[in-house]
């Protein structure tokens, strides 16, 4: 089974406006696909719902209590620091932990990566074309 990361994007993408991102996500928690997180994820995933989207308290509980559910945690124990973001970096990072084949995101400096080490930088549209189900 394959294994990726979801840059917060494409979760936020996938749980306010649904669309292609849902889908991505749904192979996640369907466990079809391997989600792979880890904590600075998860607490950057809260802090833009929060900030941003005005999530209530118990609305982040719940939605950290689905990550916690449907994706497995990694705690990476080396630093990346490839791209300007530092967010990004965490995003490889766990990945890297993870030992993933992809990265799933709309984020335009980590796709420009295309590949990190053998780690396949996708969309969620070019996701779901690796996956046949585009």
């Amino acid at each position: 089974m394959h294994k990726a990361v979801l840059d917060t994007n494409v979760l936020i993408s996938a749980l306010l406006f649904g669309g292609t991102p849902r889908k991505v996500l749904e192979l996640v928690m369907k466990r079809r696909v391997v989600g792979v997180t880890s904590p600075a994820l998860v607490a950057e995933l809260t802090r833009i719902l929060k900030r941003k989207f005005a999530f209530s308290d118990e609305a982040l509980r719940s939605v950290r209590r689905r990550i916690e559910r449907g994706f497995f945690m990694v705690t990476p124990n080396v630093d990346i620091a490839v791209l300007a973001d530092d967010a990004d970096n965490r995003v490889l990072e766990a990945a890297v932990a993870g030992e993933c084949e992809f990265v799933v995101t709309g984020d335009k400096a980590l796709l420009a990566l295309v590949i990190f080490r053998t780690i396949q930088i996708l969309t969620p549209a070019r996701f779901l074309g690796e996956q046949g189900m585009s």
